[in-house]
């Protein structure tokens, strides 16, 4: 597995969203992107990460940023996750695990002790230019939003 370190060309794709519109990278030059990978919608964990990302949403739009979370969870589950949790930022589904793979965010991990194959919870910051700007992976459910909130200043 390949990890895309600070200063890495981040890998452009194009993934259809839980709203059925399409989240294309390249469409958001200029400006920042904050990219997490997220294992499965409407489970604790991620309950807890993408809520905290939601509360912070508007500080980050009003800092140049926008959002984006990705799991292989299909487009009408994340629509039905997006709703029940009154998200407000695209959610995005990479069934193929195309674009988790292409991020380092797929493959083997540690689950209760046992080595597994699955989604590598990790966020990203996309600069205006379409380069990493931070690259986190193995990141927890609870308390990483904070965390990137102050290395990004946004504290």
């Amino acid at each position: 597995m390949t990890r895309l370190a600070v200063g890495d060309l981040a890998p452009d794709f194009a993934l259809t969203t839980g709203d059925g519109a399409t989240f294309r990278l390249s469409e958001h030059r200029g400006r920042g992107v904050v990219i997490f990978f997220f294992p499965a919608a409407m489970t604790p964990g991620c309950t807890r990460e993408a809520c905290d990302f939601r509360d912070w949403s508007g500080s980050l739009e009003a800092a140049g940023f926008d959002l984006v979370g990705i799991s292989p969870d299909g487009p009408a589950r994340l629509a039905e996750f997006a709703e029940a949790e009154g998200l407000t930022y695209p959610l995005a589904s990479d069934p193929e695990r195309a674009v988790l793979g292409a991020y380092g965010a797929y493959g083997e991990k540690k689950l209760y002790g046992k080595t597994v194959e699955g989604v590598i919870r990790s966020t990203f910051v996309i600069d205006g230019d379409g380069r990493i700007q931070v690259a986190r992976y193995n990141v927890r459910a609870t308390g990483h939003v904070a965390s990137l909130r102050r290395e990004l200043g946004l504290d």
